[in-house]
C-alpha cells in the first residue's frame, strides 16, 4: 500500500491517491466524512473550521461502495478557495492584482523561511505556507479511514485521544477502566477536548481559554492505541523494516509533532531492567503473552500481539495573534511576524491525524505480509497466521 496527497492550502482542491488496498472493501463517502468531521471538531480550532465543510468525493477505485483492487482518488473541496480563487488561480500569468496578500515575514516555528531559501521563494513565502499548512491532513485522514475500514475488517481497532494540553494533563492509569477501545471511544468523543474525563476536559479548555485570551498557542500530548494486531508485524532484519521506526516516522511527520515515545516512554530511562521488560506468559486459551505492557506492544522491532500504544508530543501554532519577531525577507529590516488565520491549539485535532497515520502504517504491514489482491482472501491468511501463532 502506498498514497501520495496534494494541494494548497487555500487552493481548489486536496486530493489523494492510494494504490493496494485490496478488492472486497466495503467504503462508503460517510465512513470517510465521518473521520473529516472529525479532524475539524475539537476546542480550540479557528474560524476556517467554520467556513469549510469537508466532504470527500471517490473518484476511482471504488464501484458500488466495493473496492475494484485499482487505484482510489479522493478528492475534497477547498470551500475557503471562493475567497482566494486570483490569488491562487493555476492557469492564469501573476499580475499585481492576483499577487496581493504576500507572505514576506517569516513566522519563528514555521516552514515559511527555510522553505523558501530551499526552493528560492524569495518574492513570496506564501508559496511555502500553501503547501506546508496543516489544511494538507485532510487528506491524511481520509487515507486513514479507508486504512481504518481495512483493519476493522481484521478486527483490528485503532483510536486516538489527548492526554494534556500545556499544563493541564490526564492521569493515564485511568485507562484500565476500559475493557475495549469502544468504551474508551465512547467517552473521549463526547468531550471537546477528546480528553479522558470530563474533569481533564474541564481543565483543558481552561487552559485554551486563557491561553486565547493571552493571543497565544498552546500544544500538548496525544496518545493512540490499537488493539487486535498480531504478532510479527515489522521485522528485526534491517533497520529500516522495524515497524515501530516506521510509526515513528509517520508521526513525526504530521504537522508540529516533535517527539514520539511508545509504551512508558521516556519515562523507562528512569528504570531497572527488572521493573521495565515485560515478562512472557503462557495459557492454551491465548498463547504467548506478556504481563505487563511497558514497551508499546513491539520488541525488535515487531509487534507482540500486545495492544500499542504510542504518543506524540506537538508544539504550539507557529501563527500567534501578536506575532514574534521576525524579518522581512525582502529589506532584512526588523518585523513582526505575518499572521494567518489560525487555531488557537490544534492538538484535539493532532489526535485524529495520529490515529490515521497509525493506522495508515499498520495496514501497510499487514499488506506488506499477506496477499494484496482480495478481501476475503486476506481475511483468510490473517486468520491461518493468528492461528499459527497462538498455537507456536
Amino acid at each position: 500500500m502506498r498514497y501520495m496527497t496534494a494541494g494548497e492550502s487555500h487552493g481548489p482542491e486536496e486530493v489523494a491517491i492510494i494504490e493496494g488496498i485490496p478488492a472486497g472493501l466495503t467504503i462508503t463517502t460517510n465512513d470517510i466524512n465521518e473521520q473529516l468531521a472529525r479532524r475539524q471538531h475539537g476546542y480550540g480550532r479557528g474560524q476556517r473550521q467554520v467556513i469549510e465543510t469537508d466532504t470527500v468525493t471517490i473518484m476511482s477505485g471504488v464501484r458500488h461502495q466495493v473496492t475494484l483492487g485499482s487505484p482510489i482518488a479522493l478528492n475534497v473541496h477547498n470551500d475557503d478557495h471562493n475567497h482566494w480563487s486570483k490569488i491562487m488561480d493555476p492557469n492564469i500569468p501573476a499580475t499585481v492584482e492576483n499577487s496581493m496578500r504576500k507572505v514576506m515575514r517569516p513566522r519563528p516555528g514555521h516552514a515559511d523561511l527555510v522553505g523558501g531559501m530551499k526552493y528560492r521563494h524569495q518574492h513570496d513565502l506564501r508559496n511555502v505556507l500553501e503547501r506546508s499548512s496543516a489544511r494538507e491532513t485532510v487528506m491524511r485522514v481520509a487515507v486513514g479511514a479507508v486504512a481504518k475500514k481495512l483493519l476493522a475488517a481484521l478486527d483490528i481497532d485503532v483510536h486516538g485521544f489527548v492526554t494534556n494540553i500545556g499544563p493541564a494533563s490526564s492521569d493515564l492509569t485511568q485507562l484500565t477502566q476500559y475493557k475495549t477501545l469502544a468504551e474508551l471511544r465512547a467517552v473521549t468523543e463526547s468531550l471537546p477536548t477528546r480528553a479522558l474525563t470530563a474533569a481533564d476536559d474541564e481543565a483543558m479548555r481552561e487552559v485554551i481559554d486563557q491561553t486565547k485570551r493571552n493571543r497565544d498557542t498552546v500544544g500538548g500530548t496525544v496518545q493512540v492505541m490499537a488493539t487486535g494486531v498480531p504478532a510479527g508485524l515489522g521485522s528485526y532484519v534491517s533497520a529500516d523494516e522495524k515497524l515501530d521506526a516506521k510509526i515513528a516516522r509517520a508521526m513525526v511527520g504530521i504537522n508540529a509533532f516533535k517527539g514520539v515515545e511508545f509504551g512508558g516512554g521516556f519515562t523507562n530511562a528512569t528504570k531497572y531492567g527488572s521493573e521495565l521488560m515485560d515478562e512472557i506468559y503462557w495459557s492454551a486459551e491465548r498463547g504467548f503473552y506478556r504481563g505487563a505492557n511497558h514497551l508499546g506492544g513491539f520488541e525488535g522491532g515487531m509487534t507482540t500481539g500486545e495492544v500499542i500504544v504510542v504518543r506524540g508530543l506537538v508544539k504550539p501554532i507557529p501563527t500567534l495573534y501578536q506575532p514574534m519577531q521576525s524579518v522581512d525577507i525582502d529589506t532584512h529590516e526588523d518585523h513582526r511576524a505575518s499572521t494567518e488565520r489560525s487555531d488557537t491549539t490544534a492538538v484535539t485535532a493532532a489526535a485524529v491525524i495520529a490515529e490515521a497515520m497509525v493506522a495508515i502504517e499498520l495496514a501497510k504491514a499487514i499488506l506488506d505480509k499477506f496477499d494484496t489482491d482480495s478481501l476475503s482472501r486476506l481475511q483468510e491468511q490473517v486468520a491461518a497466521y493468528r492461528e499459527e501463532i497462538k498455537h507456536f
